[in-house]
């Protein structure tokens, strides 16, 4: 028999509030089945969860997510799954280095900032 998990399971497996759990299968990523009132959730739920919790770390939306988890397709040897990650990876390392540059030009605007005040204290000093 597969092995299952609750909600509750989950939620303190990888730190995570049982409300993003439902969250995330009101968007689609999770499908849990139900026994009565309780969510069943399969071992492909538990993966989905881990995968969208780790897009969610290196950057990407839900959407992205999504989009890779429906591209699994072990059959293919997952060539498209893997290609696209590796596209979004490309993108978001792209997008910290944009970021990063700005970041790098803030603090020189900071630092030109705080020299001129600094300057204008010791101007009045005298």
């Amino acid at each position: 028999m597969p092995k299952t998990f609750s909600i509750s399971e989950l939620s303190k497996e990888f730190d995570v509030t049982t409300r993003t759990i439902r969250f995330y299968e009101s968007e689609g990523l999770l499908a849990p089945t139900r026994n009565g009132q309780t969510r069943v959730y399969s071992d492909q739920d538990r993966v989905n969860l881990k995968l969208i919790l780790r897009g969610k770390r290196l950057g990407f939306s839900l959407s992205e997510s999504k989009e890779l988890i429906q591209l699994y397709d072990p059959e293919s040897g997952n060539t498209k799954q893997l290609n696209t990650l590796l596209e979004k990876i490309e993108q978001q390392r792209s997008v910290l280095s944009q970021q990063l540059q700005d970041i790098k030009l803030m603090q020189a605007e900071l630092d030109d900032a705080e020299l001129r005040c600094r300057e204008a204290f010791s101007n009045t000093d005298k």
